[in-house]
Protein backbone atom coordinates (compact mmCIF):
# COMPACT_ATOMS: atom_id res chain seq x y z
CA UNK A 1 0.00 0.00 0.00
CA UNK A 2 1.46 3.46 -0.96
CA UNK A 3 1.72 6.20 1.69
CA UNK A 4 0.03 8.84 1.13
CA UNK A 5 2.04 12.59 0.50
CA UNK A 6 0.83 13.53 4.29
CA UNK A 7 1.97 10.44 5.77
CA UNK A 8 5.24 10.55 3.97
CA UNK A 9 6.63 13.87 5.51
CA UNK A 10 5.90 12.59 8.94
CA UNK A 11 8.15 9.27 8.04
CA UNK A 12 10.45 11.91 6.51
CA UNK A 13 10.88 14.31 9.51
CA UNK A 14 11.23 11.31 11.52
CA UNK A 15 14.06 9.82 9.65
CA UNK A 16 15.67 12.72 9.08
CA UNK A 17 15.60 13.36 13.29
CA UNK A 18 17.02 9.53 14.02
CA UNK A 19 19.71 10.73 10.81
CA UNK A 20 21.32 13.59 13.07
CA UNK A 21 21.04 11.46 15.96
CA UNK A 22 23.05 9.46 14.17
CA UNK A 23 25.44 12.13 12.98
CA UNK A 24 25.68 13.22 16.56
CA UNK A 25 26.76 10.13 17.61
CA UNK A 26 29.30 9.95 15.13
CA UNK A 27 30.70 13.22 15.00
CA UNK A 28 31.34 12.93 19.06
CA UNK A 29 33.24 10.07 18.51
CA UNK A 30 35.30 11.55 15.98
CA UNK A 31 35.89 15.34 17.73
CA UNK A 32 35.02 14.39 20.98
CA UNK A 33 32.60 17.00 21.19
CA UNK A 34 32.26 17.08 24.82
CA UNK A 35 36.52 18.01 25.09
CA UNK A 36 35.66 20.97 22.39
CA UNK A 37 32.56 22.46 24.07
CA UNK A 38 33.39 22.26 27.78
CA UNK A 39 37.05 21.52 28.05
CA UNK A 40 37.08 17.99 29.52
CA UNK A 41 40.10 15.69 29.35
CA UNK A 42 40.98 14.09 25.72
CA UNK A 43 39.91 10.74 25.46
CA UNK A 44 40.69 8.48 23.53
CA UNK A 45 37.79 7.75 21.05
CA UNK A 46 36.47 4.09 21.17
CA UNK A 47 35.02 3.23 17.79
CA UNK A 48 33.20 -0.36 18.93
CA UNK A 49 31.04 2.09 20.91
CA UNK A 50 30.45 4.43 18.40
CA UNK A 51 29.41 1.78 16.43
CA UNK A 52 27.74 0.00 18.75
CA UNK A 53 25.42 3.56 19.44
CA UNK A 54 24.95 4.07 15.58
CA UNK A 55 23.65 0.57 15.44
CA UNK A 56 21.51 0.75 18.72
CA UNK A 57 20.22 4.05 17.12
CA UNK A 58 19.42 2.64 13.58
CA UNK A 59 17.33 -0.15 15.02
CA UNK A 60 15.11 2.47 17.33
CA UNK A 61 14.53 4.24 14.16
CA UNK A 62 13.58 1.19 12.39
CA UNK A 63 11.36 -0.09 14.88
CA UNK A 64 10.01 3.60 15.24
CA UNK A 65 9.80 4.13 11.11
CA UNK A 66 7.96 0.81 10.83
CA UNK A 67 5.43 1.46 14.21
CA UNK A 68 4.60 5.27 12.60
CA UNK A 69 4.16 3.93 9.00
CA UNK A 70 1.39 1.22 10.19
CA UNK A 71 -0.68 3.95 11.97
CA UNK A 72 0.04 6.52 9.43
CA UNK A 73 -1.44 4.04 6.64
CA UNK A 74 -4.42 2.63 9.20
CA UNK A 75 -4.93 5.91 10.04
CA UNK A 76 -5.13 6.89 5.95
CA UNK A 77 -7.26 3.73 5.67
CA UNK A 78 -9.72 4.72 8.24
CA UNK A 79 -10.33 8.36 7.16
CA UNK A 80 -10.71 7.38 3.35
CA UNK A 81 -13.86 5.70 4.31
CA UNK A 82 -17.42 6.99 3.41
CA UNK A 83 -20.02 7.65 5.97
CA UNK A 84 -23.69 6.66 4.67
CA UNK A 85 -26.65 6.55 6.67
CA UNK A 86 -28.37 3.51 7.01
CA UNK A 87 -31.65 5.23 6.99
CA UNK A 88 -31.75 7.51 4.03
CA UNK A 89 -28.52 6.87 2.34
CA UNK A 90 -26.49 10.50 2.75
CA UNK A 91 -23.41 11.03 2.51
CA UNK A 92 -21.19 12.26 5.47
CA UNK A 93 -18.87 14.99 3.59
CA UNK A 94 -17.36 17.99 5.63
CA UNK A 95 -19.17 18.28 8.47
CA UNK A 96 -22.53 17.48 6.39
CA UNK A 97 -24.70 15.01 5.00
CA UNK A 98 -25.58 15.88 1.48
CA UNK A 99 -27.51 13.46 -0.84
CA UNK A 100 -25.31 11.24 -2.97
CA UNK A 101 -25.11 13.54 -6.64
CA UNK A 102 -24.02 16.32 -4.84
CA UNK A 103 -21.35 14.23 -3.24
CA UNK A 104 -20.21 13.25 -6.62
CA UNK A 105 -20.53 16.78 -8.13
CA UNK A 106 -18.58 18.19 -5.09
CA UNK A 107 -15.74 16.05 -4.28
CA UNK A 108 -15.26 14.25 -7.54
CA UNK A 109 -16.98 17.20 -9.92
CA UNK A 110 -18.32 14.12 -11.68
CA UNK A 111 -22.44 14.56 -13.19
CA UNK A 112 -24.64 12.16 -12.50
CA UNK A 113 -27.80 10.77 -14.36
CA UNK A 114 -30.22 8.21 -13.23
CA UNK A 115 -31.04 4.60 -14.78
CA UNK A 116 -32.38 0.98 -13.32
CA UNK A 117 -30.00 -1.60 -13.28
CA UNK A 118 -31.08 -4.91 -14.52
CA UNK A 119 -32.14 -6.28 -10.95
CA UNK A 120 -33.93 -3.51 -9.89
CA UNK A 121 -35.76 -3.59 -13.30
CA UNK A 122 -37.15 -7.01 -12.72
CA UNK A 123 -38.14 -6.23 -9.01
CA UNK A 124 -40.20 -3.16 -10.45
CA UNK A 125 -41.62 -5.39 -12.86
CA UNK A 126 -42.72 -8.17 -10.50
CA UNK A 127 -44.05 -5.84 -8.47
CA UNK A 128 -45.82 -4.35 -10.99
CA UNK A 129 -47.28 -7.55 -12.32
CA UNK A 130 -48.10 -8.45 -8.44
CA UNK A 131 -50.21 -5.23 -8.28
CA UNK A 132 -51.87 -5.17 -11.48
CA UNK A 133 -52.75 -8.93 -10.84
CA UNK A 134 -54.47 -8.09 -7.08
CA UNK A 135 -55.96 -4.89 -9.13
CA UNK A 136 -57.54 -7.27 -12.21
CA UNK A 137 -59.05 -9.73 -8.98
CA UNK A 138 -60.48 -6.67 -7.14
CA UNK A 139 -62.46 -5.76 -10.31
CA UNK A 140 -63.56 -9.13 -11.07
CA UNK A 141 -65.02 -10.49 -7.52
CA UNK A 142 -68.30 -9.37 -6.35
CA UNK A 143 -67.91 -6.54 -3.30
CA UNK A 144 -67.89 -8.55 -0.42
CA UNK A 145 -69.10 -5.31 1.96
CA UNK A 146 -72.12 -5.12 4.01
CA UNK A 147 -74.80 -7.79 3.34
CA UNK A 148 -78.20 -6.53 2.22
CA UNK A 149 -81.02 -6.86 4.96
CA UNK A 150 -83.77 -8.85 4.58
CA UNK A 151 -87.32 -7.03 5.07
Amino acid sequence: MRVPRAASRVLVSQSVGFGLIGLLSVFNHLLDLPHLFAGDDVEISRWRYGVLEVVIIFLIWAFAFSVTRRMLLRLRYLEGMLRICAWCRKIGYKNQWIALERYLAEGFHVDTTHGICPDCWKKVEEDTKLFYRKESESRTQPDRGVAPESA
